[in-house]
Formats: C-alpha cells, sequence, structure tokens
C-alpha cells in the first residue's frame, strides 16, 4: 500500500464536494434534520402529554400518511432516474412523446407505488399494532389525495432539477422530500414550531394535512379548514412546479443538455 495514492483518491473525492450543493447538504442536513425532528417531538410530548389521548394512534397514523408523501414523490423521481440510468431518455424524448405524456405517465406509477405501500403498512399495523388506519374514517379520503399531490409536487420539481443539473443531483431523489418534514409537522402540532417558522409551514400544504388528522383523532373535529388550505396551495404549487418543468425542459433541449444528462 502506498500513502501518496491513498491520498490522492481523498483528494479527488474531496474535490467533488467544492461545487456540489447536493453532497455538502447530505453530510449537514441529515444531522440537522434529525436533531430539528427529534427535538420538536420532545417538546410536543413534553408540553401537551397529558392532553395526547394515544400516541401510537398519533404517531402511527402520522407515519402511514407521511410515507403516502414519500412514496408519491419517489414515483415520480425513480421513474425518471430508471430512464436516466438506462441512458434511455434521449430515446424518449427523441420519439413524439410529449413532456405532459411523461408527467402523467409518472404520477400514474406514483399512485401505483402509493397503492401497493399502503396496502403493505395499513396491514402490517393492524396486525403487529392492532392499528387501524381507517380510523379516521372518510377523511382519509381527502388527506391521501391531498399528500399524493403534494408529493407530485416535490417529485416534478426535483425531476426539472436532475434533469438541469445532471447525476450530481441525483441524491435530491431521496434527500429532497425531507427538507420539508419539520415544517411538514408529521409528529407533531404547528403550535411547536418557533414563530419565524410557522408562516412557512402555513405554506406547506402537508402540514394543513397532518393538522388535520391531529384534528380528526384527537377531538373528532372536521378539518374544513385545513383541508381547505391544503388543496388551495397544492393547486397553486402544482401549476407552477409543471410551469417550471416545462421551462427546465425547454432550456435543457436548446442547451443540448438532455444528451448529457447521465454521463
Amino acid at each position: 500500500m502506498k500513502l501518496h495514492r491513498i491520498i490522492a483518491l481523498i483528494v479527488r473525492h474531496l474535490y467533488l464536494y467544492r461545487r456540489s450543493l447536493p453532497r455538502i447538504m447530505e453530510i449537514f442536513y441529515w444531522p440537522f434534520l434529525d436533531l430539528v425532528i427529534w427535538g420538536f417531538i420532545t417538546l410536543y410530548l413534553a408540553r401537551y402529554q397529558s392532553q395526547i389521548p394515544g400516541v401510537v394512534t398519533f404517531f402511527l397514523g402520522a407515519l402511514i400518511l407521511w410515507d403516502m408523501l414519500f412514496r408519491s414523490q419517489q414515483g415520480i423521481t425513480i421513474s425518471f432516474l430508471e430512464e436516466l440510468w438506462a441512458r434511455n431518455l434521449m430515446n424518449l424524448f427523441a420519439s413524439p412523446l410529449k413532456p405532459s405524456e411523461f408527467l402523467a405517465a409518472t404520477m400514474a406509477m406514483s399512485i401505483f407505488k402509493v397503492t401497493c405501500v399502503s396496502i403493505v403498512m395499513a396491514v402490517c399495523a393492524l396486525l403487529f399494532y392492532s392499528y387501524n388506519v381507517f380510523t379516521m374514517g372518510l377523511w382519509l379520503i381527502p388527506f391521501v389525495f391531498n399528500l399524493v399531490v403534494t408529493g407530485w409536487v416535490i417529485g416534478v420539481f426535483t425531476t426539472s432539477l436532475i434533469m438541469r443539473f445532471g447525476q450530481e443531483a441525483e441524491v435530491l431523489a431521496w434527500s429532497m422530500v425531507f427538507l420539508f418534514q419539520p415544517i411538514s409537522c408529521v409528529f407533531y402540532p404547528m403550535d411547536v414550531l418557533p414563530g419565524w417558522l410557522k408562516p412557512v409551514a402555513w405554506a406547506n400544504p402537508a402540514a394543513h394535512v397532518f393538522e388535520g388528522m391531529r384534528a380528526v383523532l384527537s377531538v373528532g373535529e372536521a378539518p374544513l379548514t385545513n383541508l381547505a388550505w391544503a388543496m388551495g396551495l397544492n393547486g397553486l404549487l402544482l401549476v407552477a412546479v409543471v410551469a417550471w418543468f416545462y421551462r427546465t425542459f425547454a432550456y435543457c433541449k436548446d442547451q443540448g443538455l438532455l444528451v448529457r444528462v447521465g454521463e
């Protein structure tokens, strides 16, 4: 073994981090995310423990719904990455395939993944923890619908970034959705957040879904306000992110980036 060759390889990998924001985020964001999420959960339990009727009900329900959002986003980004890894992206867009048709297909794949994963998680939660996800009643339907659309928003935005910046942005396919987890209030209410962060969370459709879930499970309250906010924000964000995707696609096509992406 030669020390200089080992050092050369280490330096080679360090150089990758100089101008790669996704790689830097991978190092610093995950410890920060763990600290923030578990810190807010601790504050939630410390403040409201006596007022929470069933911690298991809250956490398992939140976990299942969060996984639906995550799989919805993954259905879009992973479908794109599979074409990229197979070096089939240029073949697709050299054909008469339209960007809208590509997005429609990936959204359909995300629905398929969400359905399969949801069935597995619901059955396992019932068998191992005697938790019935249908305790939310018919409110489960608009909750899931809004989370799927939120996943589409994040997935389409992530796909456009990967298309624009290439392989160095591939890590965003797994990490982008977790950028939104602290402000999605998955395991704790919005009241736990510091004052300056609450307006940011209020602009996140997922936060309204999880707030509505807790309202249904704790006091049986109809979450009409939360659902109205979630649907309105999802509609605006979906239109904006699809327009962004079209703009990014046109730019990549003009600059010849579609040929080089994945290489």
